[in-house]
This record gives C-alpha cells, structure tokens and sequence, in this order.
C-alpha cells in the first residue's frame, strides 16, 4: 500500500492552518507568564502540553455571532485592507498570510480567514470545549487551560461573565479548566475559574510584531 502523501493530501491536512495560532499562544504565555509555561510544546488533544502531562491548554477562537457575516466579507476586502495599512505592515501581511498581531483587528490575512470564518460565537465554543474536557476527549493532565482567541474587543464584564460561565459549566467535573485566557491583540486576560480572579496583561506594539515574526517563521 502507496502511503505516500500527494500534494492534495498535504493541502488537505494543512487547509485551516491553525498553527500560527498555537505557536503565538504559546508565545504570549511563555513571555508574559513565564514559568511553568516555558516547557509547553504544540502538539494535539490538547493543542499546547508538558511533556509530564502536569498541563495541558487547549487553543480556539470565537467571535461575536454578529460580526460572523462581516468577517466573511473581509475576504473580498482583504487588498483594499491591506493597501490601507502602512507599507511595512501592509508587506508583512502579503507575504505571510496572517495579520493577527500587526495590523487593527477588522483585518484578516488571507491564510487566517478560514479560520476565523469557522468561528463559533463565545458562549457556544465555550460550552462545547468545557464538555470535551469533562468528557476526557483531551486526556489525563493534572490541570488544564482553555485559551482563546477573540476577533471581537471585550469588556472586562465581558470577560468576567465568560469565565463565570465556564466555572458554571464544570462545577463538579473531575476534569475542568483551571485557567481561561482570553486573547486579544494588545491583552491576554487570564482568568482563574476557581477563584473568579482576572489578571490583565498588556501587550505592546513592539511585543506584538515578536509574537507575530516568530508565529510565521
């Protein structure tokens, strides 16, 4: 039996391409959190792991269902987008296909659209991430962490009201998310569903185009 992979099989394998964004989570975690996440490495089920099984942090993305159809239009907008945006930034997002990170969030490289295309609205990815982890669909680690990605800029009642909602829906569980981390361009909001504690960790401009440069490479 031929299992050599075809061109069609790789593109199939690789059509949402999803791993710039858990490289750049595992950046913003290990740089802004430092220790214990310095050892995380990207893998599957979940997306970001230690090695000993002591973490592990699933990665996805949401948006607000509203926006869903205005995302989808970006694709036809992406050039008039990107020539609006400085020459550098505009050049960056061309060659890689990603514009997380560099450029105001209505843009979209052409390589992320599908991504956030797919997109399910907060509560909706919330619930069904929180099954999947009581079910054990991710596995025995001794803690886990939900990390996700946001098109939409959030309020810190926003937030909040997120990560009340995950506690509610894994109270009892003998598997839950201990962190929630709320990703946005310039914040990673990190979220203790035990204790209901938000800390906020600014990300600069400067910081940005790090996660994003190494993300692509």
């Amino acid at each position: 039996m031929d299992l050599t992979l075809t061109a069609d099989d790789r593109r199939l394998l690789t059509k949402f391409d999803t791993c710039f964004f858990e490289r750049y989570a595992k950046l913003t975690l290990e740089h802004l959190l430092g220790e214990p996440y310095g050892g995380l490495v990207n893998r599957d089920r979940p997306d970001l792991q230690m090695p000993d099984r002591s973490m592990g942090i699933e990665v996805t993305r949401a948006m607000n269902e509203s926006k869903i159809e205005a995302i989808r239009m970006l694709n036809e907008l992406a050039a008039d987008d990107v020539i609006k945006l400085p020459d550098t930034v505009a050049d960056d997002i061309r060659q890689s296909g990603y514009a997380y990170g560099v450029a105001e969030i209505s843009t979209v490289g052409h390589k992320e659209y599908e991504y956030w295309r797919l997109a399910l609205p907060m509560k909706r990815i919330l619930e069904s991430k929180v099954r999947k982890v009581c079910d054990g669909f991710y596995g025995d680690y001794r803690s886990y962490g939900l990390y996700v990605f946001t098109k939409d800029e959030m309020t810190r009642e926003e937030i909040y009201d997120a990560l009340v909602y995950v506690a509610a829906l894994q109270e009892g569980s003998s598997r839950a998310y201990s962190k929630l981390y709320i990703s946005q361009i310039h914040e990673l909001a990190v979220c203790d569903t035990a204790t209901l504690d938000i800390e906020s960790h600014a990300i600069s401009d400067t910081r940005c185009r790090f996660f994003y440069r190494e993300a692509v490479k």
